[in-house]
């Protein structure tokens, strides 16, 4: 009712799932609609379970508590989401999803992109996005011994890969 979609889900720390992937057509690969509707959604639900299984610092809480807007996060635009310090509308919802939604596009998307966006941000924003990024770049090293830069480089590097993959004979 509130005009958003729901993507994937985490579930207990042990299972993601994704909803419309029937809607693929392999005959026709997209890959920035691969990354937008299920690359993304992945890291993003991957993400949930990270933090559900071992949770980080509550400092992160902090950094943006009086700017979350709950459900109104759909009426959020990209740029206004930036400049209040968030790198999507989503991640202006709640904490978690802020979280995760750093992680996510951060590894679906080159270092231009991410800069562009810290462009967009402005001073205030950028510096809000830069510190909750240092606190998701810090989890995920000292938590899970994951880089993200190199996650990040890993993920670009095998989405590349798939416009050239066979699809229909996958084993």
């Amino acid at each position: 009712t509130s005009g958003s979609i729901i993507l994937g889900s985490a579930e207990g720390g042990l299972k993601v799932t994704l909803y419309n992937v029937n809607m693929i057509d392999i005959n026709d690969i997209d890959i920035d609609q691969l990354n937008y509707w299920y690359f993304k959604t992945m890291h993003h639900e991957f993400a949930h379970i990270l933090h559900q299984t071992k949770s980080y610092t509550t400092d992160f809480n902090l950094i943006s508590a009086q700017d979350y807007q709950s459900t109104s996060w759909v009426n959020v635009s990209n740029t206004d989401a930036l400049k209040m310090g968030f790198i999507s509308p989503y991640a202006s919802s709640e904490t978690q999803e802020d979280f995760v939604e750093l992680i996510a596009v951060y590894v679906t998307n080159t270092e231009a992109y991410w800069q562009s966006q810290l462009t967009t941000a402005g001073e205030s924003g950028s510096a809000k996005i830069l510190e909750k990024f240092a606190v998701v770049q810090d989890y995920l090293l000292t938590s899970w011994n994951i880089d993200i830069v190199e996650l990040r480089n890993i993920v670009l590097r095998r989405s590349s890969e798939v416009e050239s993959m066979d699809l229909t004979e996958l084993n």
